[in-house]
């Protein structure tokens, strides 16, 4: 069996941080237990560990063609396409070490029987918890004012003018999942003046009650104060005070989700407002959020996400500000990366390569494909 893992270098850090289990150097921890096997298996198992993955003479593109199992990551991710699953023959199991399966073709994973698997659920504390990061950051204006200290520079009006209270604004999430739902439960704190979502499903009504949140089932609706009167005039004084004063994007990427905040529907967000994404870079059009910072439309934009990954030397986020010289908070892709959740997905991994080894059934919440179909709910997030 060959087993090919795609991982991201860690370099000295992962040397002297073992805990860094997403690391070539480190290998998801894999190595100690498979050698734990024994000999005789390990001879009968070649495993091939790479950061190389980009371009026809890369280690993935080379290897795949006759690995049994992938794993890879999403932060530093194969780009397993279907003419690569084509070439790929004795291809039986994808392994996502962390949440997010939308860099393979899923289609093209059914229609070759190739099982795809993430760890669910090993991210969901640790994303949200960037997400409310970010979403401080921005309003507060921290970053700008700490670029200010760096400087040597005290100039407190420069940074104040464009720092806010969290308390009182309305907040809303696109993706009310397990991601987006805790981001919900952990701004009730702030006392916004109101919490939204907008999803394909409503959450159960005691999910709702609990935490006093709304769901708005119109995308514009959602980022922008519209509704109508009996005659179809618009009555702002009896609208539900929808207009988002933070939008944060915790939905998956898949068909219907690609470019959705694009230009039109941020033509709609309220002049100012801040927007995080933490969930793909693709679900965000780079192109109409950089124009819409650079115009005010936007106060700001924050999160971890790119497409593609590593991001380009000269992707516009990286600098992109608002006219005030501010409203960047873009870094690399780790917020689902932290040490805590990387021993959630590297068991979660070993947990998912000793159940195929060992032709025991897999834990149903992690199945995105089975052979041959979609399975469960996880499914769903990468199907319209």
């Amino acid at each position: 069996m060959k087993v090919l893992a795609i991982l991201y270098d860690g370099f000295d850090a992962a040397k002297q941080e073992p805990r860094l289990l997403g690391t070539t150097e480190n290998q998801l921890g894999l190595r100690p237990w498979l050698e734990s096997l024994g000999h005789e298996y390990i001879g009968k198992c070649h495993r091939l560990v790479s950061s190389s993955k980009e371009g026809p003479d890369s280690d993935f593109q080379k290897h795949i063609v006759d690995a049994e199992v992938l794993i890879t990551t999403p932060f530093h991710p194969g780009y397993l396409t279907r003419e690569l699953v084509e070439k790929a023959k004795n291809l039986k199991l994808c392994i996502t070490a962390g949440v997010g399966s939308d860099h393979i073709d899923l289609n093209a994973a059914v229609d070759r029987k190739v099982q795809v698997l993430e760890v669910s659920g090993s991210n969901v504390v640790s994303v949200a918890e960037h997400v409310v990061m970010n979403i401080l950051l921005l309003v507060r204006n921290f970053v700008p004012a700490h670029e200010m200290i760096e400087r040597g520079d005290w100039q407190v009006s420069e940074i104040a003018r464009n720092a806010f209270d969290l308390e009182g604004k309305v907040v809303g999430t696109i993706g009310a999942g397990r991601i987006g739902y805790r981001v919900l439960q952990r701004l009730v704190p702030f006392d916004c003046k109101e919490l939204i979502y907008y999803d394909y499903t409503s959450l159960p009504e005691a999910a709702e009650k609990a935490i006093n949140v709304r769901r708005v089932t119109d995308i514009k609706e959602f980022v922008s104060q519209v509704c109508s009167g009996i005659f179809g005039e618009k009555l702002q004084d009896s609208c539900h005070p929808t207009q988002c004063d933070v939008v944060t994007v915790n939905c998956p990427l898949y068909e219907n989700t690609r470019g959705l905040v694009n230009a039109d529907l941020l033509k709609h967000f309220k002049k100012g407002a801040w927007l995080v994404n933490t969930a793909r870079g693709a679900i965000c059009d780079k192109d109409a959020v950089a124009a819409a910072l650079r115009s005010g439309q936007l106060s700001g934009y924050a999160g971890d996400v790119w497409d593609v990954q590593p991001a380009p030397k000269d992707h516009v986020w990286r600098t992109v500000k608002n006219p005030l010289g501010a409203g960047n908070g873009m870094v690399p892709h780790y917020s689902g990366t932290t040490l805590d959740a990387q021993a959630r997905y590297a068991n979660g991994t070993r947990s998912i390569l000793d159940n195929y080894l060992s032709n025991k059934p897999q834990d149903p919440q992690n199945v995105i494909v089975g052979i041959g179909k979609y399975e469960t709910k996880a499914s769903r997030s990468y199907t319209s």
